[in-house]
């Protein structure tokens, strides 16, 4: 099997590489990730300069492919131009901090998995809801190798795209795996604001990932019961029952 590993943590992060480490016996696997963090730039591409690709090593050891993009230009390149097999399956992760509601708007991990699943290839997104109770990434990545085993012993298919979310527990103490649905609703953030030592205004980005919310059946109440999240998305953002109701709406006249 054909897999192409990539990130938005940057190609140096812990997650790949423990990802990497424990699937490597499931096929051939292709490294092409950020040559820096990139977390949070959601599904952006680069028009503003060239991209450039590299050989990463570490510890004087091949790794993979650094590109100075986002991880959608990770995706792309790759598939252009990297690998020389065309990829049975496209990862993305271990994503350190959990991807789930509205922050997938916001998550290069899940934008990567999206980008491949556009391109047509069945994509998987992983991410680790890590806290200051449990940080053992080794322990997430054995869990993430058992979810991704299955799911690509079920062949998924083409353009597809599973967003699976890790609670932050052992292994023996996660309790199952739920199918989830992406949360709907926001999460509670704010600004802090702070005066820099000219007299001037900056603010930090302050929230959560806990939500106050409980609903049943979704992918952040899933890891906060401390279960496995597996949630299928897909990139078509139609709102399906707005476009029946305001197709029916009187819309003779606005053109001449």
């Amino acid at each position: 099997m054909q897999i192409l590993l990539t990130n938005d943590d940057g190609i140096y992060a812990p997650g790949i590489a423990a990802l990497k480490h424990t699937i490597q016996d499931l096929g051939q696997i292709t490294v092409v990730a950020p040559d820096v963090e990139q977390s949070g730039v959601g599904h952006s591409i680069t028009f503003s300069h060239p991209l450039r690709i590299r050989e990463v090593h570490l510890h004087n050891e091949f790794i993979g492919y650094g590109v100075n993009g986002s991880p959608a230009d990770c995706v792309k390149l790759a598939i252009y131009d990297v690998v020389k097999h065309k990829p049975d399956v496209v990862i993305s992760g271990i994503n350190l901090g959990s991807n789930v509601g509205i922050h997938i708007l916001y998550s290069g991990t899940v934008a990567a998995a999206v980008e491949a699943a556009i391109m047509g290839y069945p994509s998987i997104a992983v991410s680790f809801e890590i806290s200051e109770q449990y940080t053992d990434i080794q322990g997430a990545a054995s869990v993430a190798r058992r979810v991704i085993e299955l799911i690509v012993t079920h062949r998924l298919p083409a353009g597809s795209l599973l967003n699976v979310n890790i609670p932050s527990l052992p292994p023996d103490q996660i309790k199952g795996i739920r199918i989830t649905r992406q949360f709907a609703h926001d999460f509670k953030e704010t600004f802090e604001k702070r005066i820099d030592p000219g007299g001037k205004a900056y603010y930090w980005l302050k929230g959560t990932n806990k939500s106050v919310h409980r609903e049943e059946g979704t992918d952040i109440n899933a890891i906060n019961e401390g279960y496995i999240s597996i949630t299928p998305l897909r990139y078509d953002l139609t709102d399906n029952n707005l476009h029946k109701k305001i197709e029916g709406w009187d819309w003779k006249g606005i053109v001449s």
